[in-house]
Protein backbone atom coordinates (compact mmCIF):
# COMPACT_ATOMS: atom_id res chain seq x y z
CA UNK A 1 0.00 0.00 0.00
CA UNK A 2 1.21 3.18 -0.90
CA UNK A 3 -0.07 7.00 -1.53
CA UNK A 4 1.70 9.82 -2.74
CA UNK A 5 0.81 13.30 -2.49
CA UNK A 6 1.75 15.97 -4.74
CA UNK A 7 0.69 19.29 -6.30
CA UNK A 8 1.43 21.65 -3.29
CA UNK A 9 3.09 25.34 -4.15
CA UNK A 10 3.37 28.97 -3.14
CA UNK A 11 0.02 30.59 -4.09
CA UNK A 12 -1.80 34.56 -2.60
CA UNK A 13 -5.25 34.38 -0.66
CA UNK A 14 -7.76 34.12 -3.05
CA UNK A 15 -6.00 31.82 -5.46
CA UNK A 16 -6.15 27.93 -6.04
CA UNK A 17 -4.36 24.77 -5.96
CA UNK A 18 -5.15 21.02 -6.99
CA UNK A 19 -3.14 18.26 -4.99
CA UNK A 20 -3.34 14.51 -6.41
CA UNK A 21 -2.51 11.54 -4.68
CA UNK A 22 -1.79 8.64 -6.41
CA UNK A 23 -2.58 5.74 -4.76
CA UNK A 24 -0.58 2.11 -5.33
CA UNK A 25 -1.23 -1.67 -4.14
CA UNK A 26 -5.05 -1.28 -3.68
CA UNK A 27 -8.22 0.41 -5.50
CA UNK A 28 -10.06 3.13 -5.45
CA UNK A 29 -13.05 0.63 -5.48
CA UNK A 30 -11.94 -0.62 -2.25
CA UNK A 31 -11.49 2.22 0.49
CA UNK A 32 -12.34 5.62 1.37
CA UNK A 33 -9.22 7.96 1.24
CA UNK A 34 -8.85 10.92 2.98
CA UNK A 35 -7.08 14.22 2.61
CA UNK A 36 -5.65 15.55 6.25
CA UNK A 37 -3.34 18.55 7.03
CA UNK A 38 -1.01 18.83 9.86
CA UNK A 39 1.46 22.38 10.95
CA UNK A 40 4.21 20.86 12.81
CA UNK A 41 3.41 21.10 16.96
CA UNK A 42 -0.44 21.16 16.01
CA UNK A 43 -2.59 18.41 15.69
CA UNK A 44 -4.19 16.54 12.91
CA UNK A 45 -6.99 18.47 11.10
CA UNK A 46 -8.65 15.83 8.86
CA UNK A 47 -9.57 18.11 5.91
CA UNK A 48 -11.90 15.78 3.15
CA UNK A 49 -12.50 12.16 2.57
CA UNK A 50 -14.39 10.15 -0.10
CA UNK A 51 -15.52 6.45 0.18
CA UNK A 52 -14.86 3.48 -1.76
CA UNK A 53 -18.38 2.16 -2.70
CA UNK A 54 -20.69 5.58 -3.80
CA UNK A 55 -18.12 8.49 -3.64
CA UNK A 56 -19.61 9.71 -0.41
CA UNK A 57 -17.86 12.83 0.96
CA UNK A 58 -17.25 14.39 3.98
CA UNK A 59 -14.84 17.73 4.72
CA UNK A 60 -14.54 19.81 7.54
CA UNK A 61 -16.32 22.71 8.39
CA UNK A 62 -13.43 25.00 8.00
CA UNK A 63 -12.93 23.94 4.07
CA UNK A 64 -16.71 23.43 3.23
CA UNK A 65 -17.58 25.20 0.08
CA UNK A 66 -13.80 25.81 -1.08
CA UNK A 67 -12.33 22.56 -1.31
CA UNK A 68 -13.74 19.85 -3.27
CA UNK A 69 -12.42 16.00 -3.09
CA UNK A 70 -13.06 13.74 -6.23
CA UNK A 71 -11.42 10.29 -7.79
CA UNK A 72 -9.82 8.70 -10.93
CA UNK A 73 -11.00 5.37 -10.66
CA UNK A 74 -9.82 4.32 -14.05
CA UNK A 75 -5.91 3.48 -14.27
CA UNK A 76 -4.79 6.92 -12.25
CA UNK A 77 -5.61 5.35 -9.83
CA UNK A 78 -5.75 9.34 -8.06
CA UNK A 79 -7.54 10.91 -5.73
CA UNK A 80 -7.86 14.85 -6.22
CA UNK A 81 -8.01 18.02 -3.71
CA UNK A 82 -9.33 21.16 -5.14
CA UNK A 83 -8.70 23.96 -3.15
CA UNK A 84 -10.20 27.65 -4.25
CA UNK A 85 -10.26 30.37 -2.66
CA UNK A 86 -7.26 29.72 -0.33
CA UNK A 87 -6.42 31.70 2.72
CA UNK A 88 -3.24 32.24 4.95
CA UNK A 89 -4.80 29.96 7.51
CA UNK A 90 -4.53 26.92 4.74
CA UNK A 91 -1.15 26.50 4.96
CA UNK A 92 -0.14 23.58 5.95
CA UNK A 93 1.43 20.45 5.21
CA UNK A 94 -1.58 18.01 3.39
CA UNK A 95 -1.51 13.96 3.45
CA UNK A 96 -3.61 11.75 2.11
CA UNK A 97 -4.39 8.41 3.97
CA UNK A 98 -6.05 5.71 4.19
CA UNK A 99 -7.51 3.30 6.82
CA UNK A 100 -8.61 0.44 5.06
CA UNK A 101 -12.13 1.03 5.50
CA UNK A 102 -14.91 1.30 2.82
CA UNK A 103 -16.61 4.34 4.39
CA UNK A 104 -15.71 7.86 5.55
CA UNK A 105 -15.65 8.54 9.20
CA UNK A 106 -15.07 11.67 11.22
CA UNK A 107 -11.80 11.40 13.07
CA UNK A 108 -10.35 8.72 10.51
CA UNK A 109 -7.64 6.25 11.45
CA UNK A 110 -5.34 6.39 9.32
CA UNK A 111 -3.29 2.90 9.27
CA UNK A 112 -1.18 4.27 5.84
CA UNK A 113 -0.39 8.10 4.38
CA UNK A 114 2.56 9.38 2.35
CA UNK A 115 5.03 12.05 2.55
CA UNK A 116 3.30 15.50 2.78
CA UNK A 117 2.77 18.11 0.21
CA UNK A 118 3.36 21.52 1.84
CA UNK A 119 0.42 24.28 0.84
CA UNK A 120 1.98 27.77 1.50
CA UNK A 121 -0.55 31.07 1.47
CA UNK A 122 0.76 34.17 1.44
CA UNK A 123 0.61 37.53 0.13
Amino acid sequence: VQLQASGGGLVQPGESLRLACRVSGFSLDDYAIGWFRQVPGKEREDVACISSPDGTTIYADSIAGRFTISRDNSLNNKVYLQMNNLKPEDTSLYYCGTGLTPFCMREMKYDYWGQGTLVTVSS
